[in-house]
This record gives C-alpha cells, sequence and structure tokens, in this order.
C-alpha cells in the first residue's frame, strides 16, 4: 500500500519546526505505525536525509514510550492502541497521514517526535512509592484483598506513563497519570503508611510542573491506550481533601 506521511520536523527544543512530506510506497497492512516509520527512515538514509527522531522501546504496548500524534490523536485512530501496536491495516491505501509530537508546555519537544516526558518521573519521585521496609516478598494471597478493591488497583496500574492524557487534554492536564499512580497504592495495604503525604506531594509537583487543570471532558480517558478509569481522579480528589484535612506535610 501507499501513503503519504506529513510529519513534524523539528531539529531541537528551540527550533519553530515545520511539517515535512513523504511519500511510502512499500507499506503493507500488516505493519505496525512504528514498522512504518522504520521503512522511512530507511528510505531517507538511503536518500542521504536525516532520519525522524522518535521514541521507542518494547513495542509491546507496555512501556509508554511510542508517543505520537497521528491524524489528530494520541496514538491515532484505534481505540485501546498504542502507536506501536496500531496497524496500516487501519488505514486507507492511498491515505495522507499528519504525524506530531505531544503538544503540552510541561512536554517541551526535544527534537522531531521526541518530547521530554521527565516531568512524569518528577510526580513519581514526589511520592508515588513505598519507602517502608516491607522485608522479602510475601507468599502470593497472604495479604487478603477484596477481589472487587484488587480489579480497582489492577486498573489503575496498568498506567503506562506515555502521556496521551496530557496530548489529549485542551488544558493539558495530568490528572489521569497522576491519579492512577496515586490509586494503585492508596487502595493496597502496602500503600496506607505514606498514603495522606503521597497525595500532597504528588499533586504539588503535578501543579508545579506546569500541568493544567482537569477539564471534565474525559478526553484523557478516551484516548488513554491503556482505557484508566476516570473513577481514579475523584479518587485522588478525595484522597487530596482527607490528607489537607489532617495533615500539613506540603
Amino acid at each position: 500500500m501507499k501513503v503519504t506521511l506529513k510529519v513534524w520536523r523539528q531539529k531541537n527544543a528551540t527550533n519553530k519546526g515545520h511539517f515535512e512530506t513523504y511519500e511510502v510506497n512499500d507499506a503493507n497492512s500488516h505493519m505496525s505505525f512504528l514498522e512504518l516509520m522504520d521503512v522511512l527512515n530507511e528510505q531517507l538514509e538511503r536518500e542521504g536525509k536525516e532520519p525522524i527522531h522518535f521514541d521507542h522501546d518494547c513495542r509491546e504496548g507496555i512501556c509508554g514510550s511510542c508517543a505520537m500524534y497521528i491524524n489528530g490523536r494520541p496514538h491515532g485512530p484505534q481505540r485501546g492502541t498504542t502507536a506501536c501496536q496500531l496497524h496500516m491495516r487501519h488505514f486507507k491505501d492511498g491515505e495522507t497521514i499528519t504525524v506530531e509530537p505531544w503538544r503540552a508546555k510541561a512536554f517541551p519537544v526535544i527534537k522531531d517526535l521526541m518530547v521530554d516526558r521527565s516531568a512524569f518521573d518528577r510526580i513519581i519521585q514526589a511520592g508515588g512509592f513505598i519507602s517502608v521496609n516491607t522485608g522479602s516478598a510475601p507468599d502470593a494471597n497472604e495479604i487478603p484483598v477484596p477481589k472487587d478493591i484488587a480489579d480497582e488497583a489492577f486498573n489503575a496500574a496498568t498506567c503506562i506513563g506515555c502521556g496521551a492524557c496530557v496530548a489529549a487534554c485542551k488544558n493539558a492536564s495530568a490528572m489521569l497519570f497522576t491519579s492512577a499512580k496515586i490509586s494503585q497504592l492508596a487502595l493496597l495495604p502496602q500503600g496506607q503508611v505514606e498514603r495522606q503525604k503521597r497525595a500532597e506531594r504528588m499533586i504539588a509537583q503535578m501543579d508545579a510542573e506546569g500541568f493544567g487543570a482537569c477539564t471534565n471532558t474525559l478526553a484523557c480517558s478516551a484516548e488513554c491506550p491503556k482505557e484508566i478509569d476516570m473513577a481514579n481522579i475523584a479518587r485522588m480528589n478525595r484522597e487530596f481533601l482527607t490528607a489537607k484535612a489532617s495533615s500539613d506535610a506540603v
């Protein structure tokens, strides 16, 4: 199949950036979108041109690295799918596809489609961990957790930190990401010791990074490749208010 790609090219963080158009004539429907980008880069190298820079790692939908807008949607048109798991059969022969980096103040463009997502790392460093000594690995089911609670914690823990929620939000809010990371620990017994400080510190860091407020449009959950539930944002707000009512940690 033949496709036309309009790709954002930007030399560095201070460069203005622009779109460039490329033709790929030897794509096939079984390719993933990243494999299509590989084919394009091989083509550019044969022509003596600089390949397009983009993030990728596992290519199995679990690392969250393959962050890019495809036709105006984070990770492309297929719901619940990362760009690395998006296949060309979801596009038409002869289609023109537009590819852009995430657009958010807290995710500055490094080069081409690569953005700096270290703001997410700093939110995790602020409190998204358990620092108490929990000893050696416990036997399975040693600490009973009700099935419904375990399911909610698992839903939150599937967040891969790709940033699609930020990219989908008109305010560039990171509340779905932050709430998922707070929820996965707040719901389980191991996360209770630092529960209040965690909510306060992670939300304070989220605000300090320049992410916007929640717009309540549900775009973040709709575009999330792991379909993280919006209920996590409500839980995060409850965690924060409860913490503020009884703590002055932040």
